[in-house]
């Protein structure tokens, strides 16, 4: 893998007061205003999403409530399709837990969850739209 984190995305109760947080007090960039239901805020190569707790629960195939969904999860974005179906496989190989598998993402790309030997939530995705990869 390839060291570098594309996205953290915080798994938030309120998008709307989290967004107000994030802009108008820390005063970050924000990506993309138009887009509903998220936000994004680039932060050099490194870009930080907010996004509901529920459907980042939802998306990942985990429980939102209690163990299994931390609240957030890490995200590695790959140059292919293929480069996410051969990552998947070599964090099985090498002790992770496939959560979901990759697979064609409802947002036009590719991706797929896996938890690491202590639980933390990872997607590796493949978009298309994607600058930093």
């Amino acid at each position: 893998m390839e060291p570098r984190i594309s996205f953290i995305t915080l798994g938030v109760a309120d998008l709307e007061r989290a967004i107000r947080f994030y802009t108008d007090v820390l005063k970050l960039p924000r990506v993309s205003p138009e887009l509903e239901g998220v936000a994004f805020f680039e932060l050099g190569k490194t870009w930080l999403s907010l996004f509901p707790r529920a459907a980042l629960a939802a998306d990942a195939g985990v429980s939102a409530e209690g163990q299994g969904f931390a609240g957030f999860s890490l995200a590695h974005n790959v140059r292919s399709p293929e480069d996410a179906d051969a990552l998947m496989a070599e964090v099985a190989a090498g002790g992770g837990k496939i959560v979901k598998p990759a697979e064609k993402a409802f947002w036009g790309g590719y991706s797929g969850y896996f938890a690491d030997p202590d639980g933390f939530l990872w997607e590796v995705a493949w978009n298309p739209d994607f600058p930093h990869v």
